[in-house]
């Protein structure tokens, strides 16, 4: 936890007078990727040191909104960009922006190691974030309030989340939101009674949940999200504004070769090759 917010503090303070400089790549947004993406830039700074990428996180939204103001040259995202945000985009720059998606995720539910639940379906789980559920007995767990963990409204995974596990119903009010998946990570462990949620290469320290359907439980295990029988398997993505070229365009292709992917399985994503 702490080597992760260093590395996200240290990447702030260098993104300013990094991003003004030609000849470096700026890449901003899911927090859900951030290490995925200071990964890659490590790895090919080590292959191209005449070149510095600068990764910050942020959200999926803080990316996409640098991208549409011209302060990020790749913004990563863990979900597909917004009719209106594409609309932004074409109204300054003439482009809807290109998609490239670069990993794939299980967004998952945590819950504490002490918790005796396994498994939930996915209308469970909608019901415990709009609040119709508030006890685990109801689920077939011990009688004990649900405390519910959030991610901010900027986050792409709250917004995978509110689209497909809450069908576009708001999030119940008693929800804590928190600023980022470690942060959730972190309260689920702490937090006997808790439940929250994120990418799949975070679930450490906690139980995951696996998701219900009919008979079988599916849990977010690699085989299960790279051929999409998880149910809420995703693909990661980096968004430009054109096609890239120069050394964003090297940087990409890197992410994308053997050597790149290879990266992907070491963080704990899953490859899109």
């Amino acid at each position: 936890m702490k080597t992760f917010l260093g590395s996200i503090v240290a990447g702030l303070l260098l993104a300013l007078p990094l991003a003004a400089q030609a000849g470096n790549v700026t890449v901003k947004g899911s927090d859900t990727m951030v290490i995925l993406g200071q990964r890659w830039a490590e790895e090919f700074m080590k292959k191209t040191p005449g070149t510095k990428v600068q990764v910050t996180g942020g959200g999926s939204g803080v990316g996409l909104a640098a991208l549409q103001n011209g302060t990020t040259e790749i913004a990563m995202s863990s979900r597909e960009m917004k009719d209106a945000e594409k609309t932004k985009l074409r109204t300054r720059y003439n482009t809807t922006g290109v998609e490239i998606p670069v990993a794939k995720d299980g967004v998952t539910f945590y819950v504490s190691e002490s918790n005796p639940v396994n498994a939930l379906t996915v209308e469970q789980l909608r019901g415990i974030y709009v609040g119709d559920i508030t006890n685990w007995k109801q689920v077939g767990g011990p009688d004990a309030p649900i405390i519910i963990y959030s991610r901010e409204n900027s986050s792409g995974t709250y917004v995978f989340v509110k689209d497909h596990v809450l069908d576009g119903e708001d999030y119940v009010a008693s929800a804590q939101t928190l600023p980022g998946t470690a942060a959730v990570v972190n309260a689920v462990a702490k937090e006997k009674n808790s439940i929250g949620y994120g990418g799949a290469a975070y679930a450490k320290g906690i139980k995951e949940l696996k998701i219900k359907q009919g008979n079988e439980e599916v849990a977010p295990s690699a085989e299960n999200i790279k051929t999409g029988k998880y149910p809420l398997s995703r693909d990661l993505y980096f968004y430009l504004r054109n096609k890239p070229s120069g050394e964003a365009k090297t940087f990409i292709d890197f992410a994308l070769s053997p050597e790149g992917q290879a990266v992907v399985t070491k963080v704990g994503y899953f490859p899109v090759k």
